[in-house]
């Protein structure tokens, strides 16, 4: 372990093997770094936190700030992050609210770049990357191996899906389906991420059907009601289709990103 003469540590923060800590950081209670973190210097970790082994932290970030929320009274609420996370300079973090889930979930090996911002309560999956200023506003949900644009910033209580794709400076007010690729200001939806699919090794034949079961479903012709209960019913084989339609059927609190009429 290794804390720099100019770092303070809260006596109640809890620090395993490995642990490295630079100059002029804050560690504050209720703080649990795991094995092999790091912080590289001027980094806040406010209170009530957990980090991941590995996860690395850069420069003037705040991490498990309080919740920017009117009704936020100091009430004990927490953030969680997973392991290998490298979070990049002047991020914020913060944690849950009592209304809500009283957690804010992170989870592993995402790249968090330069000034990303992941509101109270939110939840964000495995894999993910958050491009320079992508902002979350309180309880989104983002699925793992999501990739979100520099700027853009998902709308509170919104939803992007696993493996989705969100351009640079979107404003998601709708939510983005699994392995869409979502953009524009409003963001609309413009196919399926085939970048992505294609570099997570999925197979010529596999994406096929999924274009297919896109075009069966924003395409075809019915009600779109219809058009789900055909898709549901045509791809029951294929995982990721109907990963789409159970997300499209959970009862999501914002409305559905769709392709521009």
């Amino acid at each position: 372990m290794s804390i720099h003469p100019t770092a303070v540590v809260d006596p109640a923060a809890r620090l395993a093997a490995g642990v490295e800590i630079g100059p002029w950081c804050i560690v504050g209670p209720g703080v649990e770094l795991g094995e092999g973190v790091r912080l590289a210097s001027h980094v806040v970790i406010q209170q009530d936190t957990t980090v991941g082994p590995r996860t690395v932290i850069h420069p003037f970030s705040v991490i498990g700030g309080d919740p920017q929320h009117g009704g936020y009274k100091g009430e004990p609420v927490r953030l969680e992050i997973g392991a290998d996370n490298v979070i990049r300079e002047h991020c914020t973090f913060n944690r849950g609210t009592p209304d809500d889930r009283k957690l804010t979930t992170i989870g592993s090996n995402g790249l968090f770049m330069t000034g990303a911002h992941v509101g109270h309560d939110c939840i964000v999956g495995d894999n993910v990357t958050l491009a320079n200023h992508a902002t979350l506003g309180g309880h989104a949900r983002v699925g793992s191996k999501v990739f979100l644009g520099g700027l853009c910033a998902v709308h509170q209580f919104g939803r992007v899906g696993q493996g989705a794709i969100v351009g640079g400076l979107a404003a998601v007010t709708r939510d983005v389906i699994p392995y869409g690729s979502a953009w524009g200001n409003h963001a609309a939806l413009h196919g399926l991420n085939l970048v992505g699919l294609r570099r997570k090794g999925y197979g010529k034949d596999v994406i096929r059907r999924l274009l297919a079961a896109y075009r069966d479903l924003f395409e075809g012709a019915g009600t779109f009601a219809d058009r789900l209960e055909a898709v549901a019913a045509a791809y029951a084989d294929l995982p990721e289709i109907m990963e789409i339609v159970a997300f499209i059927r959970e009862d999501g609190k914002r409305p559905l990103c769709l392709p521009e009429a």
